[in-house]
Parts: structure tokens; C-alpha cells; sequence
């Protein structure tokens, strides 16, 4: 097997399509349209895409995507996986987890100081692949937690079953505002393909602009990841208007069973109408009845109200490797390694004089 470097995933030859499809089919942040509006509309200035690309014959049997840096040659060289905070998941692309060796290899090679892959799923053949192949290559390897996941497997319900199962404080909630929201001037919109796109497009940024969310740091992410949604069929925008100016937004993506639940927002001059839930509610039930998914996802972090709507929660994790055949590599495993010391002392501690205060 060999590696090629790509500085580009339009450089990408035809043969890495099947591995997009196949990955994709798993996650939506791991198709080539998900990677190229993040590389296209989402990396700073100084950020460059480092395509890793597994060949054996004519074969194409794994892809790795990351980025890095330029900086100055002052700056420590850290090669991270092409993800940031848009992304909920990110994985190698790979037929089988026998060729990360041969991407990890090349990477040490190269004398990259650290290597971070993340957001990832901990117990994927890849993760521990990754992990392995780090140690085989001379580095001294860390995981950690990046956040909390929460999600609901449908097993075959109905939206009335899903629904009738919810906390009573959320449902009461929803029949109550609901019925003052149908005496309104009201309505609500489920946008799905490229027809009424732009409009679309203008509500949901009217809404986030309005709401109490931080300005998006790449302004033309958004729109191009809804224009991707739409073109490929995945898109669920979910819109409420109050007198026709919209109030609330949520942004669901649906594909391969999966739906999930990327943004939403709300006006706050609105915010006693509860339109974000009901939204939340009507989009459900689609998901739900109409696509008939198997599985709704709330995507990134632990916030307590996706407890009153999803059942289980899962974890997606790191992995950050430091080269320990650089300088700034044997630097940074020694500080983190010296970290780690700390805190187990610190918390050996406290164990133990809570132990004694409680004798």
C-alpha cells in the first residue's frame, strides 16, 4: 500500500467517490459535500486541507482529511483532522482499519509535532486502529471526552407513541402553547428541497440574527450547507411565523434513516410563545411519520432540554498524539504527561480527606 498527499479534495482521484458513499451512509459529516462546504466556507486564511489517501493497486482503500496551519516556523506543527466546532463526527474513510498504519506512518514521517483527531466514536475499529498505529509510529498518544451526544433509536413507533411518552411538563407545554399559537396569526413551514430555497435561507438567518446566539464566525457556511442539504434531498428546514415574520428556526438534516438536529434558534422578543418547541414538535412528528427514520440525533453537547426529547446519550472522543521524534513533540507529551500527574494526585487527595472527614 502507498500514501498520496492531496492539497485539495477537488485534487481527489474518481476511485475515493466509493468511500465517501460508504462512509456517508453513516453520517452525513462524512460525505465529500459535507467536507468541501466546511474546506470551502469554514477554515481561516492561514488553514491549509492535507488529504491523506491510501492507494493499493489501483485501488483506493482509505482517506484521511486534515489540515493544518501555515504559521511561521516558530509555531509547533500540528496536523488536526478537517472538522472544527460545525462538525459533530468526524473518522477516517477506510474499507477496513488495516491501512491507518500506513497513513499514520506517513504522517510521523513527515514530523508533524502533534496529530488531533476529533470528534470520533470511541468504540469504532478505527478509533482503536488510530490509537495503535499512533503507538507503533513512535507517539505518545491521549484520548479525551469532546461531549456528550444525545439520541432516540425510534424502534418503529408512531409520533402520537413518541409523543404520548414525553415528560408531562413538556407535554402540558406543548398543548397548552399550542392552542394559543393556532388562535394567532401563525404558521409553520417544513422546507425540504431547492424550491423556496433562498427565501428559506433568508427567514432562518433572520431568526439567528434575532436570537441569542453569537454571530457565525463563517458567514457563508450556513447558507451553503442548506443549499447542499436541499440539492441532495436531506434538507428539513423547519420555520414559524407570527403576522409572516419568522420567529423560530431549526435547521434537521435527514439522511439514511438518521435525522439530525444541526440549529435552531429563536426570537427572543418571542420567547414566551415556546415557538422553538412547538417547531421542535412539528419537525418530530415528520421525521417521524413522514420520513420514517430510525434514528433522531441531537448532535453536539449535553444542554439539559435535549433530555426531555432524546432517551440515551452516548460520548464522542479524541484522540491527540504528540511525535515524540520532534523537539516540540517530546515538550508537549512531557507537559501533558505532568498534567496528568497533577490531577491524579489532586484528586487522590481530595479522595482521601473526604474519606477522613467523613470517619
Amino acid at each position: 500500500m502507498r500514501v498520496t498527499v492531496y492539497d485539495s479534495l477537488d485534487e481527489l482521484p474518481p476511485g475515493c467517490g466509493p468511500l465517501f458513499d460508504e462512509a456517508g451512509k453513516a453520517s452525513f459529516f462524512l460525505t465529500l459535500a459535507w467536507f468541501r462546504n466546511l474546506a470551502g466556507q469554514a477554515l481561516p486564511e492561514d488553514c491549509r486541507a492535507r488529504i491523506y489517501v491510501v492507494h493499493e493497486g489501483d485501488d483506493v482503500r482509505g482517506i484521511l482529511p486534515m489540515k493544518f496551519a501555515t504559521g511561521n516556523w516558530l509555531s509547533s506543527r500540528k496536523l488536526e483532522a478537517l472538522s472544527n466546532y460545525y462538525s459533530s463526527l468526524f473518522m477516517p474513510l477506510a474499507a477496513s482499519a488495516d491501512c491507518l498504519q500506513t497513513i499514520v506512518d506517513e504522517i510521523a514521517s513527515e514530523r508533524w509535532d502533534s496529530v488531533d483527531l476529533h470528534p470520533m466514536v470511541q468504540d469504532s475499529p478505527f478509533f482503536g486502529g488510530l490509537v495503535v498505529a499512533m503507538k507503533r509510529s513512535g507517539m505518545s498518544v491521549q484520548q479525551y471526552c469532546c461531549f456528550g451526544n444525545w439520541y432516540m433509536k425510534v424502534d418503529g413507533r408512531s409520533y402520537k407513541d413518541y409523543s404520548n411518552a414525553l415528560p408531562s411538563k413538556l407535554r402540558n407545554t406543548l398543548k397548552r402553547k399550542g392552542k394559543q399559537f393556532s388562535t394567532m396569526a401563525s404558521r409553520m413551514e417544513i422546507v425540504t428541497g431547492i424550491d423556496g430555497v433562498d427565501s428559506a435561507i433568508a427567514a432562518y438567518q433572520k431568526v439567528y440574527g434575532s436570537s441569542w446566539k453569537i454571530p457565525e464566525p463563517h458567514p457563508g457556511f450556513m447558507p451553503g450547507l442548506i443549499r447542499l442539504c436541499a440539492e441532495h434531498g436531506w434538507l428539513r428546514l423547519g420555520l414559524a411565523y407570527l403576522d409572516e415574520e419568522p420567529i423560530a428556526a431549526q435547521l434537521w438534516i435527514v439522511k439514511d434513516g438518521i435525522a439530525s438536529i444541526y440549529k435552531l434558534a429563536y426570537d427572543e422578543k418571542f420567547s414566551r410563545l415556546s415557538a422553538g418547541s412547538l417547531l421542535t414538535a412539528k419537525l418530530m412528528e415528520h421525521v417521524i411519520d413522514v420520513d420514517r427514520v430510525i434514528e433522531v440525533d441531537y448532535l453536539t453537547g449535553d444542554d439539559d432540554y435535549k433530555k426531555d426529547w432524546m432517551s440515551d446519550r452516548r460520548e464522542r472522543w479524541g484522540i491527540i498524539a504528540y511525535n515524540r521524534h520532534t523537539l516540540r513533540g517530546i515538550f508537549m507529551s512531557g507537559l501533558t504527561l505532568m498534567k496528568g500527574y497533577a490531577k491524579s494526585i489532586i484528586g487522590t487527595r481530595r479522595k482521601t480527606e473526604r474519606l477522613i472527614s467523613s470517619s
